[in-house]
């Protein structure tokens, strides 16, 4: 596995420091902030691309809307065979 060596000082160091949890060491604390900014970019990307698709997909789309306006508080009505 490669690893990196980053510097940080100055500035950058006292609020990382002053960020962190107590309980948690600066790289642990960096490495998570890291892994949390790669997941908030993957979760960009597949809210562009369900947007994307739900406008090519009218019928999905249409689906959904049903689904926005259903009353999910009350029972579902049996239907009658």
């Amino acid at each position: 596995m490669k690893a990196t060596t980053i510097k940080v000082e100055g500035e950058l160091l006292k609020e990382l420091e002053s960020c962190k949890p107590p309980s948690q060491s600066l790289s642990a604390y960096v490495r998570s902030v890291l892994q949390q900014e790669i997941l908030r970019r993957k979760m960009t990307t597949a809210a562009d691309q369900y947007a994307a698709f739900l406008r090519e997909h009218a019928e999905e789309r249409a689906w959904l809307e049903d689904w926005d306006t259903a009353d999910l508080a009350r029972p579902p009505k049996r239907r009658r065979r």
